[in-house]
């Protein structure tokens, strides 16, 4: 990790969105929206992810790098698998609901999984491969 001024506030950015991240998963899990629900949708991931966007050509060619890109492909695969899940149910008409579940809680735990990693080995000093 750096110790320039710049260095330690794109750290503390990048502490800030996967906070971001991880209220969402809180609000999902301890609230009355699911955790897929909370992190697609929600603000505090929406903002995180704007964040990401507008701090991405500050943290290039940083170790940072790799967790804005770690944390920018989280929310749009988990996007795409939403997607496809709600695709299924569609293309089943309708029947697809019953069954639906078990990959988005799959889903859910991939995105827990995800925020916990990155943020742990931001945390060490890691960068995310």
């Amino acid at each position: 990790m750096t110790d320039t001024a710049k260095g330690s506030s794109l750290y503390n950015w990048t502490q800030a969105i996967y906070a971001l991240h991880a209220f969402s998963l809180l609000t999902g899990i301890l609230g009355a929206a699911t955790v897929v629900g909370a992190f697609l949708i929600g603000w505090p991931s929406l903002i995180a992810v704007i964040l990401n966007y507008i701090k991405r050509s500050d943290v290039r060619g940083t170790w940072l790098d790799t967790h804005f890109r770690w944390q920018i492909r989280t929310f749009w695969y988990g996007l795409a698998w939403v997607a496809l899940c709600g695709l299924f149910v569609v293309g089943t008409l309708g029947l697809g609901l019953f069954i639906v579940w078990v990959p988005l809680g799959f889903v859910a735990l991939w995105f827990i999984y995800r925020v916990a990693r990155g943020w742990m080995a931001l945390r060490d000093g890691k960068p995310m491969y």
